[in-house]
């Protein structure tokens, strides 16, 4: 037992001395030595963000997105579940496909406007069979033969020949928008009446069909504000309409 203590006590002898021998040699820093700076890559600037928030008009904006909140929660909203209950499910797939089916001309003007000849010529293909096979466009016959529906509006035509998106902007009922997305949809709209006045409608139904196509355009969209739960809601949905549309225009 003697023995077995002895040899513990110069084992520990023995650390003590190696750890002192060990923490003397570490070398002193020099008071004038600075510690290195080493700078830090700005991912916010290289990834865009601060550029795709741009908004100038914020404000007024907000006020806007709140108004639309509370418009679509107490009109649009009840209007839309009354239309779903009273309207069979067959009648509405085909107004649905009947007012896609007019908005083909609009696709097929806005992708000539961009030198998109294979577009227009796959809209107005979509828009002639399901005009005659399809009654009217009340059916789309044109999509099961190989012809998908195109998406092309003035705005996106703008974008193409280098018009900027222009500040962005919030646009009562319609939702999120731009300056010169704005300018588009106000000649598209312009060009829809054309295309009602050719059909020879009067105005009292032009403005009923016109209703039932914005009740419609309503009851297809998902969207329901403030059902993310998120604060920044507002953020998110500007942020996801600026990179939608710039894949829009550079496709």
């Amino acid at each position: 037992m003697l023995v077995n203590s002895i040899i513990r006590i110069k084992c520990i002898s023995l650390l003590t001395c190696i750890m002192l021998t060990a923490c003397s040699s570490v070398p002193e820093l020099e008071s004038s030595a600075v510690a290195p700076i080493v700078p830090l890559p700005d991912y916010h600037q290289e990834l865009g963000i601060f550029s795709a928030y741009d908004d100038p008009w914020e404000g007024f904006n907000r006020r806007v997105y709140y108004f639309n909140a509370k418009a679509d929660e107490y009109v649009l909203l009840p209007i839309v579940d009354s239309y779903k209950k009273i309207t069979p499910d067959v009648v509405e797939t085909g107004l649905s496909n009947f007012f896609n089916n007019l908005g083909e001309i609009s696709t097929f003007v806005n992708s000539v406007l961009q030198l998109k000849f294979s577009v227009a010529g796959e809209t107005f293909g979509r828009f002639f069979i399901n005009s005659t096979l399809g009654m009217v466009g009340l059916l789309d016959v044109a999509t099961p033969m190989g012809l998908a529906e195109q998406n092309e509006d003035f705005g996106q035509t703008l974008g193409f020949w280098g018009v900027g998106a222009g500040p962005y902007l919030v646009l009562p009922l319609l939702g999120p928008s731009s300056l010169r997305d704005a300018t588009g949809l106000a000649f598209d709209a312009l060009a829809d009446q054309q295309t009602l006045d050719v059909l020879g409608m009067k105005s009292e139904e032009e403005l009923y069909l016109s209703l039932i196509n914005s009740i419609d355009a309503r009851a297809r969209l998902p969207f329901r504000y403030y059902a993310s739960g998120s604060a920044f809601e507002y953020e998110y949905l500007k942020l996801l309409y600026k990179k939608f549309r710039e894949i829009q225009v550079a496709r």
